[in-house]
């Protein structure tokens, strides 16, 4: 496993790289039992992936424990895949498509990564995976599961900008998800926490903090290479879901991240197109606590 040239000269700028080398070390291309056992207990799993059109958009896959089984030590199977509303329905179902995996466990703030490639298979994907890694439950918030709302398929709207709900969702959240790519199209999926108000909108940009974490920079170092990203976002409570896809710009200007409490560089999404979806997620997640690191949140507007 190496870091590609985004990802070593995110690392260069932000001053990481010696630790950025040790953690990679803790990668492989395989799952280790412990892998194994988690992966076998979600019931949320965030999926990165590219759409025929090159748009970068994350979505979730969710079913009941044992829905993620890990079938051999490079292969994870899938008992699911996007509705056919979701953008990334059409590139998962042909395959293979390469894709970010983010399995998180939000009771036990918990999470991995597994990146690799997609294969539709009878009742879901299988992916064979190329990079496994951990990581720290920094910035998770706290939700349990509170059992499964009523039936009700998916409805997906889609846009070419964000509608009203929509910036109060985003503006509100302690929690997203973003998808990335690097070089050869390689997918990755990782969590993004806060204080409510950390992600702010001015008018068609979102902006963001970019906080201390594992100095590796998996995401920023593949916005460095590829800006297209995307960014999901969920009401816990309802269900729905809120899919943006755009393109990405780093601030590393000290003045900008002064606005953000905590922030060590800001990073703003133009917002390119939108899929808003009811019923998105049966599954229903109760607020526990939110991170004691979260910083307070942004002082004003991007």
């Amino acid at each position: 496993m190496r870091y590609h040239d985004g990802q070593r000269a995110v690392q260069q700028r932000a001053g990481g790289r010696d630790q950025a080398e040790r953690l990679l070390r803790g990668t492989g291309e395989e799952l280790p039992g412990p892998a194994r056992a988690f992966l076998a207990q979600q019931r949320l799993l965030i999926v990165a992936g590219t759409d025929a059109e090159g748009r970068v958009w994350a979505t979730a896959l969710h079913g009941e424990p044992g829905f993620a089984l890990p079938t051999a030590p490079d292969a994870l199977t899938i008992a699911a895949r996007p509705h056919p509303g979701d953008p990334l329905a059409a590139t998962l179902d042909a395959g293979p498509a390469p894709v970010g995996l983010l399995a998180i466990e939000p009771q036990t703030r918990r999470r991995m990564r597994v990146n690799g490639l997609a294969t539709r298979v009878e009742g879901g994907l299988q992916v064979h995976t190329r990079q496994v890694y951990a990581n720290c439950p920094k910035y998770i918030a706290r939700r349990e599961p509170t059992g499964e709302a009523a039936a009700a398929a998916p409805v997906a709207e889609r846009r070419d900008a964000l509608a009203a709900a929509d910036v109060e969702l985003v503006s509100g959240a302690d929690t997203f998800f973003i998808a990335s790519t690097g070089p050869g199209g390689a997918a990755d999926a990782s969590h993004r926490g806060g204080t409510p108000g950390f992600v702010l909108v001015d008018g068609g940009t979102i902006s963001f903090p970019d906080y201390s974490g594992n100095s590796m920079y998996m995401t920023l170092g593949n916005l460095h290479a590829n800006p297209a990203a995307g960014l999901l976002f969920a009401d816990w409570q309802t269900g729905a879901t809120l899919q943006v896809s755009g393109r990405a710009v780093i601030d590393w200007s000290a003045g900008r991240a002064a606005a953000f409490p905590g922030a060590e560089r800001v990073v703003d999404l133009r917002v390119e197109r939108v899929v808003a979806t009811a019923h998105a997620l049966p599954q229903r997640w109760t607020l526990l606590e939110r991170s004691r690191f979260n910083p307070p949140a942004a002082r004003h507007a991007a």
